[in-house]
């Protein structure tokens, strides 16, 4: 098991290594300049003493070769476009709020998923199952962002029942997080409920029927467990959707997390911002998937089981 951990922790970093270098070099093959206004340049002289400031002025591969070693020291330079600031300093403001969106997005998209699935397994054929499945290809076909109108029309302008848009109390959680949650939760219901049924006709399930078991022991302990393996493997994709979905579901209801910086960073050419939460955001998703290879081999005794034989 520690070689496989050992493994998956070697490809993480070089897949984090190639993230940076591939965003890096494409950042710079853009043209334009960080410090060009509608179209003209400012003042040649403040231009240039900017240029050497953020070692902007230096060939393109001694700027990366200083980038890897900011990044080493956990040092991901100033903003361009809010100077003064730094990009660890926005990271560390904006990203509470994208983090606690998002878990709050995929924690209900899990449990929500994996509960409609397995009783659209259990009830196959019937209504639940039907009503189930038409819900799941709605959020499959639905983008966030169409949901997340619907919602703001709705919920919170007609009915009155949720705060528009900004951020502070728990009530302003729930409209962007159910609408991050839809896609996600669609996929996880029609994932367990294609593996509930296909776990529900093994011998070992038969074998647990015949020695007496409950119901419940069977769904929640036999069958459940293997059901949703896949759809542990796929948590880290989903992670990355919510993620990066969150982007312009932040924007919509105007919510101060990490989205907003990334756009402003596009807007602006602000080359340490787009670098620092591209960075940031890789380095987060590349570790989730990580978890999740560690994560599946501790749920699938095979996995441990292949490697002592191989």
């Amino acid at each position: 098991m520690a070689q496989y951990i050992l493994r998956r922790f070697i490809s993480m970093i070089v897949t984090l290594w190639l993230i940076i270098t591939v965003t890096f070099f494409l950042m710079h093959t853009v043209p334009g300049s960080p410090f060009e206004k509608d179209g003209r340049n400012s003042n040649p002289t403040a231009v240039q003493n900017m240029m050497e400031f953020y070692n902007l002025d230096k060939p393109v591969s001694v700027q990366y070769v200083l980038y890897l070693k900011s990044l080493l020291q956990l040092d991901l330079g100033p903003s361009i476009g809010h100077f003064p600031n730094t990009v660890n300093s926005m990271i560390e403001r904006g990203f509470p709020v994208s983090f606690k969106l998002g878990m709050v997005s995929i924690g209900f998209a899990v449990v929500s998923g994996v509960l409609l699935g397995t009783l659209a397994a259990l009830r196959r054929n019937g209504i639940i199952d039907y009503m189930a499945m038409i819900f799941a290809v709605i959020g499959i076909t639905v983008p966030n962002f169409v949901v997340a109108t619907l919602l703001i029309k709705y919920v919170a302008v007609e009915w009155k029942l949720l705060p528009v848009a900004m951020w502070g109390s728990w009530k302003h959680v729930i409209l962007p997080a159910l609408a991050l949650s839809t896609g996600p939760l669609a996929i996880i219901a029609r994932l367990t409920r294609a593996n509930m049924l296909e776990v529900l006709t093994e011998d070992y399930i038969e074998t647990a029927r015949a020695k007496g078991l409950s119901p419940f022991s069977i769904i929640v302990k036999h069958a459940l467990r293997n059901a949703i393996l896949p759809v542990v493997t796929l948590l880290g994709a989903l992670v990355a959707n919510v993620l990066t979905g969150s982007f312009v579901i932040e924007k919509i209801f105007a919510i101060p997390g990490m989205g907003k910086y990334f756009v402003d960073g596009i807007n602006n050419r602000d080359y340490s911002l787009i670098m620092g939460t591209t960075v940031f955001y890789s380095a987060l998703l590349v570790f989730m998937m990580f978890l999740v290879d560690v994560a599946y081999g501790f749920i699938d005794p095979r996995i441990k089981l292949h490697r002592r034989e191989a």
